[in-house]
């Protein structure tokens, strides 16, 4: 798959739609290694890799596409970092899951992405499901403080 891209968008995004298959973790992260590189952001490329990586593989694994569907990533770019969503029509929200006396079996993904992200969540979309979304500043930056 790949970008549908960026000057089109009023928001300057960089659009890709990705089939929910693991393979497209993969894929993504390299396309969203050369937007970073574009916008002079290369800074932020472990962060905001990690962060798609976990995001992307949670919407593959658990998120319902229907036949035909496929997961989109959209990359914006901040005045001080960026913001990657991922969207996929799961209406099901994201969460950490734990299993009695408090051991995580799965969910871990989003305890990365809150650790490295300088702020995540989860908005409605148009059309069914939801994006799940992450910012990453450079550091030092105002947004960071």
């Amino acid at each position: 798959m790949g970008e549908v891209e960026g000057d089109g968008w009023p928001d300057g995004a960089v659009v890709s739609r990705w089939p929910r298959q693991p393979r497209s973790v993969g894929q993504a992260r390299e396309g969203l290694r050369k937007v970073l590189a574009a916008w002079e952001l290369s800074r932020v490329e472990d962060a905001a890799l990690l962060v798609l990586s976990e995001l992307l593989s949670n919407a593959v694994v658990h998120g319902k596409v229907p036949r035909g569907r496929e997961v989109e990533t959209r990359y914006l770019r901040m005045a001080c970092g960026v913001r990657i969503e991922v969207h996929d029509t799961a209406r099901e929200l994201p969460r950490p899951l734990a299993l009695p006396g408090g051991e995580m079996c799965s969910g871990r993904g989003l305890f990365l992405v809150e650790a490295v992200a300088d702020r995540w969540g989860v908005t409605e979309r148009t059309g069914p499901g939801k994006a799940v979304w992450a910012e990453v500043a450079v550091p030092g930056s105002a947004a960071e403080a």
